[in-house]
């Protein structure tokens, strides 16, 4: 009895027999896995103020409109490009000469702001795109599985619960992983776009002020 106890499986499945049950749908899962895991770190990273706003570099230029240095500010914004810097020195770019329209300076920021806050979303949003591909994935893998395992059955394996347990462990087990894979990058998805926003909202605020600062200058 203490013989056949210790000869008989303990049940423990290794990460390569889990892969391999898993069949084909495991290769798109461990890419989405990859794809989510490197966008979540890029996003923690380069979604915080620190890096899109630059209040360093806004203080600079802020001061330099407010001597109503407009090639000093121009010069600010080039040697240190960022959403904020990129707005300002579009409205800048509207001003020729002595000629000075604080309307086509504000609209010139307000189409370049559009464009600036568009771009770094588009890294935000392809976790979305994970987050409802991975399950999906899943879903298609153990329907592959169960179709698997009713053609064994058909073909006489009923009796034989071993052909049976590849088909029926690779619908399970591929549903499993999609939902890892899948609900973690939605939960960064929802958790970064909440604190874009609250960027992109402090951005508009910061615009304003620069563009209320500029005209103060110019119009003394």
């Amino acid at each position: 009895m203490a013989q056949d106890a210790a000869s008989a499986p303990s049940g423990d499945v290794s990460l390569g027999q889990l892969w391999n049950q898993g069949g084909w749908a495991m290769y798109p899962l461990a890419a989405f896995s990859i794809a989510a895991f490197g966008l979540i770190l890029f996003n923690a990273i380069s979604v915080r103020e620190k890096t899109l706003l630059k209040p360093e570099v806004t203080a600079q230029i802020d001061e330099a409109l407010g001597r109503g240095d407009l090639a000093g500010a121009k010069t600010i914004c080039e040697e240190n490009p960022g959403m904020i810097a990129n707005i300002t020195h579009a409205g800048l770019a509207r001003i020729k000469g002595d000629v000075f329209d604080p309307a086509a300076v504000e609209k010139a920021m307000e189409e370049s702001s559009v464009e600036e806050v568009a771009g770094p979303f588009i890294n935000i949003s392809y976790l979305s795109i994970i987050a409802t591909l991975a399950p999906m994935v899943g879903m298609l893998g153990t329907v592959s599985g169960m179709i698997k395992a009713f053609r064994n059955i058909a073909l006489g394996g009923m009796g034989k619960p071993e052909l049976l347990a590849d088909n029926i462990s690779e619908a399970l087990i591929t549903t499993a992983v999609g939902l890892i894979v899948g609900i973690p990058a939605m939960f960064a998805y929802f958790f970064f776009k909440s604190r874009y926003a609250k960027l992109t909202s402090r951005i508009a605020r910061t615009c304003g002020d620069l563009h209320t600062t500029l005209v103060s200058a110019l119009t003394r």
